[in-house]
Formats: C-alpha cells, structure tokens, sequence
C-alpha cells in the first residue's frame, strides 16, 4: 500500500485566509455604497409618497399649528425642566485642597537601572 501524504503549506493557507477576508469586507463595502447611493433614496421617495401624497412637495405642505399652545404655556414648561435640572446637582464649595503625597521608592523610576549601563 501507498500513503499520500498531503502537505499543506501554512503561507498558502494563509492566503487562503487572506483573500477570503479580502472579499468579505469588499463586497460589504460595495453592497452598503449600493445601497446608500440608490436603496435608500428609494425608500424614501416612497415613504413620501405614502405619507404626503404624489403630488405634494415637501415645502408644500403645511405644519398644523396648535392654537391653545401659547407662549405662557411654552415659558411654563422651560421654567419647570430649568428648576428640574438644577436640582439634581449637590451645591459644593469651590475650595480645593490639594495634599501633597510622598511616594515610596521605586525602581522601576531609578536611572540606575538604566538599559545602557556602560562601563
């Protein structure tokens, strides 16, 4: 009986791998430039046609107005979300005290132990 053997170079496996990945994220990116580039405005062009209408422009359309919205009631809500935000912080004073620490000796900082002793 014969054996074969086979041999497997492990550089050709890594081209292998190499390429592979290569065409992986390549086509990915192809794939999201299509998609970005006629996919979505498509999309959205019929998503305005459902929701607007066909004939309608987007600065055609009009934005209904809420008439008892007035600018009492505006100033009301920003008060209230200005005091709600303000009072989530602690009041702190502006004293800062710095304490000075003294380090014990390391080596790892000593010039004596330096990577080129020459003699």
């Amino acid at each position: 009986m014969t054996q074969i053997l086979l041999y497997t170079d492990p550089i050709s496996e890594g081209y292998v791998i190499l390429i592979t990945g290569l065409l992986i994220v390549f086509s990915a990116l192809v794939i999201l430039a299509l998609f970005f580039n006629y996919g979505l405005p498509i999309m959205l062009y019929v998503y305005k046609i459902i929701t607007k209408g066909k004939d309608k422009k987007i600065s055609e359309i009009k934005v209904k107005g809420d008439s008892d919205f007035t600018g009492e009631l505006s100033a009301v809500i920003g008060a209230s979300v200005h005091m709600y935000l303000s009072e989530q912080h602690d009041i702190e004073s502006g004293i800062l005290t710095i304490k000075q620490v003294k380090k014990a000796y390391s080596p790892w900082s000593s010039k004596i132990y330096g990577i080129q002793n020459r003699l």
